[in-house]
């Protein structure tokens, strides 16, 4: 009997927890987005059990938010992971809505940037896809009064807050093409995307070429929330 007791009572303490986290989740979220200068409201994460230890202390371990463009206020095809860790929000403040600052030792954060966003700043027929460590660009180029459907091999890298695509070589497949032509089809595939600032006071860090899109990483530290 006894020990039936503790299994409802533990089992009630889980529920507890969890629907305190829902709970919490909604709450925090409605503050990030006036802290944080957000479009709407986006999806927060609370990780970490028991989350109520957590809410009692006001100090959240690891609070992970899902932004989309809108929320972002970006165009389409822009998307942010942001992780914010040690975050100090007392539960009291949280349920009177007197929340004024919200303290974050550490913020991590991923933003991807589509490859059909930065297609769509060469525009024209312009396909971007991952290749190996880089990126392969398909286009349709005039040279010298000449369609010439190109394939290059570009590297990304980060250069402040832009991105920047360097087309390293190009080929027009089994066409016979003379090589100026290609240097010159290369240059036009170069390009500098201008990365938007992120919010949470993140600072860009590194650039990488993912499966869906560019990655760019940002961390900040000591960061604040003000509204």
């Amino acid at each position: 009997m006894l020990l039936v007791l503790l299994v409802l009572l533990l089992g009630g303490v889980v529920v507890a927890d969890r629907v305190g986290v829902r709970i919490a989740e909604d709450k925090v979220a409605q503050r990030i987005v006036e802290r944080a200068g957000l479009a709407g409201p986006p999806a927060v994460d609370i990780t970490g059990f028991p989350f109520l230890t957590q809410a009692v202390s006001g100090r959240y371990t690891d609070v992970r938010v899902s932004l989309t463009a809108d929320q972002l206020g970006q165009p389409a095809g822009t998307q942010a992971q942001v992780s914010l860790r040690g975050v100090r929000l007392p539960l009291s403040d949280v349920l009177s809505g007197s929340v004024q600052e919200v303290p974050v030792d550490r913020v991590d954060g991923t933003a991807t940037l589509s490859y059909d966003l930065l297609a769509e700043q060469l525009g024209g027929d312009t396909t971007l896809a991952p290749a190996g460590g880089g990126l392969r660009i398909t286009r349709t180029v005039s040279v010298l009064g000449f369609d010439v459907p190109v394939t290059a091999a570009g590297t990304v890298s980060l250069d402040g807050q832009d991105v920047v695509i360097d087309v390293q070589q190009a080929s027009a497949a089994d066409l016979d093409v003379p090589g100026f032509v290609l240097d010159r089809a290369a240059d036009l595939l170069d390009f500098r995307y201008p990365v938007p600032a992120l919010p949470f006071g993140l600072q860009l860090t590194s650039v990488d070429p993912g499966r869906d899109g560019v990655q760019v990483r940002a961390h900040a530290a000591g960061t604040v929330l003000r509204g």
